[in-house]
């Protein structure tokens, strides 16, 4: 089997950054109205600033995911790699710009290469990770010499106001409903846009550090657990239905394709589910302690998690003092499935990496509840 290394991370950001007093310039107001949400969530998740598609003003997507993820990928070009030489792609996301066909095959398209390997992979915040360990295990199985994974978002245009429209009518006051108006409102300040790729091949750089993949763990616990983070459809007691079961009008009148996140749900199981558990598992299987950690990158949505990380950290005896996190949250915002990406690229290219350090990322994903860690070292 090969090593795997990843010699290269970029990130692509549109437009300029959006800081909290001015979201709602961007994403509109629903039913005309200042949510009442919007300080209270933003206090709570720390978010400083964020980036999105859309044009201030108008709710206008100013960049396809497909156009977003490309110019990510175009980053990645230097002296050492040319997209012509790509053998696969493999695109992560949760807001594709269409339901067929898949998103890696647009980003191709953008991209305009020759016939090579594609695949998209589906989901949420894991999305990102499952479609690098794709390229992972193409590598290091000796099928390619080298391949792109990306992850990426433009969630901005799921949550622009536009699409609550018709709720909103139904809905004289939202407050008469106030745990559906909160579960969709809760996530117009969560999320953010944004790109991120990773290129993986067979040997390191050699003028420059790289990042050996030791490991990539992924674990689902949808077998126990129910729908916590949706879109396209509707949980009721305890079911989901998807939107086919419902009429053009029944779609559009609750705004089904918007996003929904049980919060309740989410705070009591997310460290359990994408920590804890997991972990423990994980600590079994592999040979790592905890002083072996010399950057700990936790993907997580909101400031309000941190201590709650730290605690679960602690539970299975892991624990990783803060001064080992590196985070960007509060300046690149909830990326979803690019956030690990972005995280990364920032601390790949800071200069302070020093060779035989390792690296220890945490993805969490409160869809139906799974989570992957991954260690990388540098080389």
């Amino acid at each position: 089997m090969n090593n795997v290394y990843i010699n290269n991370v970029q990130k692509y950001m549109p437009n300029e950054p959006v800081f909290n007093d001015d979201i709602e310039d961007y994403l509109g107001c629903i039913g005309g109205k200042k949510s009442k949400a919007r300080k209270i969530v933003l206090r709570s998740n720390g978010i400083k600033r964020r980036f999105y598609v859309l044009e201030k003003g108008t709710q206008k997507a100013l960049y396809s995911n497909a156009r977003l993820t490309a110019n990510a990928i175009r980053k990645l070009e230097d002296d050492n790699f040319k997209l012509d030489d790509l053998e696969c792609l493999s695109c992560g996301t949760t807001s594709p710009d269409q339901l067929m066909p898949n998103h890696a095959l647009m980003v191709h398209g953008e991209l305009k290469l020759d016939e090579i390997e594609v695949l998209s992979a589906a989901g949420i915040c894991l999305s990102g990770v499952n479609a690098l360990k794709y390229v992972y295990y193409a590598v290091k199985c000796g099928e390619i010499k080298s391949g792109v994974s990306t992850g990426s978002e433009t969630a901005s245009a799921i949550l622009s106001a536009k699409n609550f429209e018709e709720e909103s009518k139904n809905l004289q006051d939202l407050e008469q409903n106030p745990q559906v108006a909160f579960e969709k409102d809760f996530l117009r300040w969560m999320l953010s846009d944004g790109a991120g790729a990773m290129l993986l091949q067979d040997k390191p750089n050699e003028h420059k550090d790289s990042l050996k993949i030791e490991w990539i763990d992924a674990l689902s616990y949808a077998g126990e657990m129910p729908v916590c983070m949706y879109s396209g459809g509707e949980v009721d007691k305890n079911s989901f239905s998807g939107w086919r079961n419902y009429t053009q009008d029944q779609v559009m009148e609750k705004s089904l394709l918007s996003v929904s996140q049980d919060v309740k749900l989410l705070n009591e199981n997310i460290v359990e589910y994408t920590v804890v558990k997991p972990l423990r598992k994980i600590l079994k299987k592999r040979d790592i302690k905890v002083e072996d950690v010399d950057y700990f990158l936790p993907h997580y949505s909101s400031e309000f998690f941190k201590d709650k990380l730290y605690a679960g950290l602690k539970e299975v005896g892991f624990e990783i003092p803060f001064e080992k996190w590196f985070t960007n949250l509060t300046q690149f915002g909830n990326t979803g499935s690019a956030s690990i990406y972005i995280i990364l690229e920032e601390l790949f290219n800071s200069g302070k990496l020093k060779k035989g350090e390792k690296l220890l990322c945490y993805v969490p994903e409160s869809g139906r509840f799974s989570t992957a860690f991954m260690l990388l070292e540098v080389v």
